[in-house]
């Protein structure tokens, strides 16, 4: 998700598990549409409810590849979608999520983690900044 507030900045998310900082995201859960796993997975780390929800694009191949720090690999396939929020009192999920801040596309943090470099490379290219 990438979730704008109405000066464009973007909300980041430090991981808990990395401590590198992402954009609030998840997997699906069983019977789940690409939006409702959106929209949870933004609630649950964050505690945020989004609005305007929009798909971005569609993520797959060589850059999405992660390696976790249990040393799991992964190649994902990631859907982005972008939304605003009203509401930016955050309610973290200390499980997942050290902290949260939101940031101008020109100083996003030196330690975002790899597959979201091409995601926010993507939104910054095409994004129409009409949210």
């Amino acid at each position: 998700m990438i979730v704008v507030d109405s000066h464009r900045q973007i909300l980041l998310l430090q991981r808990a598990d990395t401590g590198g900082w992402g954009l609030p995201g998840g997997f699906m859960d069983p019977g789940e549409t690409l939006e409702e796993t959106a929209r949870r997975e933004v609630t649950e780390e964050t505690g945020l409810e989004i609005e305007n929800l929009s798909l971005m694009h569609v993520f797959s191949g060589s850059d999405q590849y992660f390696r976790y720090p249990n040393g799991d690999q992964v190649f994902n396939v990631t859907t982005v979608y972008t939304a605003t929020s009203q509401d930016w009192n955050y309610r973290l999920d200390p499980q997942e999520v050290a902290a949260a801040e939101l940031f101008p596309l020109d100083r996003i943090p030196a330690d975002l983690i790899a597959p979201e470099v091409p995601i926010l490379e993507h939104y910054a290219k095409t994004a129409t900044h009409s949210l």
